[in-house]
């Protein structure tokens, strides 16, 4: 069973000599925007292995030598995928630590003494319980130290580090605002080891990293600028799409303390390996066009004509020869024979994606239409990570596929109740007790010993404790409520509605259990209950808190598996990507785009407001403090709009679509 799959959805197609040229030669070309060595893999697992083989080598040599190999360690997500397969190596091959020397590259502060949410526990957790590193060669900042006395301690851990000659290795993440350990922006590139401000965003982040909802200590005391520098190499890891805008200012920007990992730049010695959607807003990677010559895909066309009408400011019809010559795309008017050929072609590919019908219009021509005519009506399934996805993401497309005519079902994959707050659940049990009072059985013994004891944990709750299964449940509850009022107000039928309740997701903590077989085999059974025609699914990858990925990839490998037992329905389905909580498709990728008036605009905003308990008070809002009626306004205006300066139709809004094709 294959539960990755959302990983090989690489939308560009990008050819293989992009991110892996051949020669020498091949990579000084494309890469020659970059400022640091960086490494692209298709795989997560690809570019993990190729940092444990340098770690691996680095050990050895070390033991041949007799010494010691001293590696810095961050303990962010990103370093997780290598921590597991230096574990693999040690466990299966059976590679020593047993000369390994460990610098902590940042603790937070202030911690409480035996502090079980550290950053040091999370290492241990990680990584260093499960190798044979001896204890006494694992060093790291002190926490718990009183306030006083931690520029002192700064100083002696800055003088162990050069008591063991310095750092050999040094292993990092980076943050979404360029953060390296917790140098945040405005740390200077001579700074050492000190007590840190920690930045609301890495605090965010920090949070999802403790996986609990313990709060973050408000500072950290960190390795500097200076300190990391000093090692003999450096390795910077980075996976996903929601790092692939501070890649690109690390690696391609200029050196700036506003950019604490762009001094990486200063370095000799330093790898930056991260995954092709990482990768995604690089030069070689977005616009390959500006640093060698293609073989051009209609892909890569459109990609260029847009680029190039937002880097003149002309629609697409405008683009005269001269604008392809001076912004060099020379290539295409020998390709097309003039710039008119050119444009037409594509102006044509962006109207053809736009559509009024995203189910098909029945008996009509349907050659330039992004779906099929028939069959008609089609069984829709529309797949929503969390309980309001369905509608923030593609809330008018829904409605039009509804009073089209199709059946529609949603199915709601996790219950989302750790996004739910207490207040909403006294708000509730204030109601039903009011309720039992009025209408029920006032002494009913069970119904009172329940309420008063919910009742007594909201009152002593702390910041940091998690929630009782009674609370979960409840607040489960609230939200699938929340969503059968919304599919009500979009005319889908109750019985069409269906809550999965992911087992993955129930954890209760920020920090979710691995997606695995059960949670597929769910998504498997409506999937051959339903046999639709059209499946919509969440391709918000860039979700903060990874849910979204998880739910993409339980359903894309329920159809893989459905694949592989030939089922005759996958013949005649499509699968739909859709974004809007996140992020939004860029107008290169977009191959099916729903037009809404400003009625059917007002109409999706009133449906994603039946969701009440994620108004005001949402929580994981992320560093867009925007709520998400509003982001999911912007967001389709803004699409809008992008085809309106393309010199297409202009209207209120769009919600844009890419379609997945099965593996």
């Amino acid at each position: 069973m294959r539960l990755n799959l959302s990983s090989q959805v690489v939308l560009n197609k990008v050819p293989e000599e992009f991110y892996k040229p051949k020669t020498a030669v091949d990579r000084s070309e494309i890469t020659r925007q970059e400022k640091i060595l960086t490494d692209i893999y298709a795989k997560i697992e690809e570019g993990a292995q190729a940092i444990a083989d340098t770690v691996e080598t680095e050990i050895k040599q070390r033991q041949r030598e007799g010494r010691f190999c001293v590696i810095g360690l961050g303990t962010g997500n990103s370093l997780t995928p290598v921590y597991e397969e230096l574990i693999r190596r040690h466990k299966e091959q059976g590679l020593s630590f047993s000369n390994v020397v460990i610098f902590n590259a940042y603790e937070y502060f202030p911690l409480a003494k035996g502090a079980q949410h550290s950053a040091l526990v999370q290492l241990r957790e990680r990584f260093l319980n499960h190798v044979d590193i001896d204890p006494q060669n694992i060093f790291s900042p002190d926490g718990s130290i009183p306030q006083d006395s931690v520029q002192q301690y700064c100083q002696l851990y800055e003088q162990r580090i050069k008591t063991f000659g310095g750092i050999d290795l040094m292993l990092l993440g980076i943050g979404r605002i360029g953060n390296i350990a917790i140098n945040e922006p405005g740390s200077g590139i001579n700074s050492s080891t000190r007590l840190m401000l920690i930045d609301a965003i890495s605090r965010e982040e920090s949070s999802l990293s403790f996986g609990t909802n313990e709060p973050v200590p408000p500072c950290a005391v960190t390795m500097g600028v200076a300190t990391i520098l000093s090692a003999r190499k450096i390795f910077l890891t980075a996976w996903g799409e929601e790092k692939a805008e501070i890649i690109q200012k690390t690696v391609e920007g200029a050196i700036s303390d506003t950019i604490p990992a762009s001094f990486l730049q200063t370095h000799n010695d330093v790898h930056v390996v991260i995954d092709l959607a990482a990768a995604g807003r690089l030069t070689r990677i977005v616009h390959p066009w500006l640093v060698t010559s293609l073989k051009w895909t209609d892909k890569l066309v459109r990609s260029a004509l847009v680029w190039l009408c937002q880097e003149t400011g002309k629609p697409i019809l405008k683009l005269t020869n001269k604008d392809y010559n001076e912004n060099g795309l020379s290539e295409l008017l020998a390709l097309y024979g003039s710039a008119y050929n050119a444009n037409i072609k594509i102006f044509n590919d962006l109207q053809h994606t736009i559509t009024g019908w995203p189910g098909g219009k029945p008996d009509s021509d349907d050659t330039y239409r992004p779906e099929r005519s028939t069959p008609f009506p089609k069984r829709v399934i529309v797949f929503s990570p969390h309980p309001d996805d369905d509608v923030i993401s593609m809330g008018g497309t829904i409605q039009r596929l509804v009073s089209q005519g199709h059946e529609v079902h949603v199915a709601y994959e996790t219950s989302g109740n750790i996004a739910v707050g207490d207040e909403e659940v006294t708000r509730f049990m204030h109601f039903i007790n009011g309720f039992n009072q009025l209408f029920g059985e006032a002494k009913d013994e069970v119904i009172n010993k329940k309420y008063k004891e919910i009742k007594n944990f909201l009152a002593a709750k702390k910041d940091g404790d998690m929630d009782t299964r009674d609370i979960l449940t409840i607040k489960g509850l609230i939200r699938r409520g929340e969503a059968r009022t919304a599919c009500t107000f979009n005319h889908i039928p109750l019985e069409r509605v269906h809550f999965l309740d992911l087992p993955f997701y129930e954890s209760g903590k920020i920090e979710k259990l691995p997606m695995g077989e059960p949670d597929v085999l769910i998504v498997k059974k409506l999937l051959a209950e339903v046999k639709p025609h059209q499946i919509y699914v969440a391709g918000d990858l860039a979700d903060p808190h990874g849910t979204h990925r998880k739910c993409t990839d339980a359903v894309l490998a329920a159809i893989d598996e459905e694949k592989k037992a030939k089922a005759k329905w996958l013949d005649d389905c499509r699968i739909w990507m859709y974004r809007g909580a996140w992020a939004e498709w860029e107008i290169e990728n977009i191959e099916m785009c729903v037009p809404m008036s400003p009625e059917e605009l007002r109409a999706k905003r009133n449906s994603i407001l039946k969701h009440q308990s994620q108004m005001e008070s949402a929580p994981f809002l992320g560093n867009d403090e925007r709520l998400f009626w509003q982001r999911a306004e912007d967001r389709n205006r803004g699409t809008a709009k992008l085809y309106d300066d393309l010199g297409l139709a202009c209207y209120e809004a769009m919600e844009a679509f890419v379609e997945y094709k099965p593996l």
